[in-house]
């Protein structure tokens, strides 16, 4: 039976990975290429409101998608895969909904942002997973096994 407050624990403690990761990326590693690719249409002052939503919402898709999947087979491979495979989607789904949408929205934007999309859950997923077996939130020797199957 899943237990709520041990899996609570887990995705408050994904928050400061996640943000750890991203900040390392938009505020260090590739600063520079998001000013050079759209710095044109970056607001001066973040709407922290709507960042935080999107961050807390974020970090629950990674924990649903990619960790829980990763807990219940027992193997953080498993996480890594769902969570890139769901940081693919959402960051696609963005990117080229901003290209449909945004005169000359770059092409470079779509592809690198995706890819960091992808690797940034793929990571988040697969700490979370280890902190979550470190946690006893995975299977049972005797689940992992299908022993503990009637």
């Amino acid at each position: 039976m899943p237990d709520p407050i041990r899996h609570l624990q887990l995705y408050l403690a994904l928050v400061p990975v996640f943000f750890v990761v991203d900040l390392l990326w938009l505020g260090v590693i590739a600063v520079d290429f998001y000013q050079a690719q759209i710095g044109h249409l970056l607001s001066p002052q973040v709407d922290w409101a709507a960042a935080v939503a999107f961050y807390l919402l974020f970090i629950g898709g990674i924990q649903y998608f990619g960790v829980r999947p990763g807990l219940a087979s027992g193997r953080i491979g498993d996480a890594a895969v769902n969570g890139g495979l769901f940081g693919f989607f959402t960051y696609i789904t963005y990117e080229l909904t901003n290209r449909a949408t945004l005169p000359a929205w770059p092409l470079t934007m779509v592809f690198i942002d995706t890819a960091w999309g992808v690797l940034l859950s793929a990571v988040v997923a697969s700490i979370g997973c280890w902190i979550g077996l470190r946690m006893r939130l995975g299977p049972t020797a005797a689940e992992a096994t299908g022993q503990g199957r009637h």
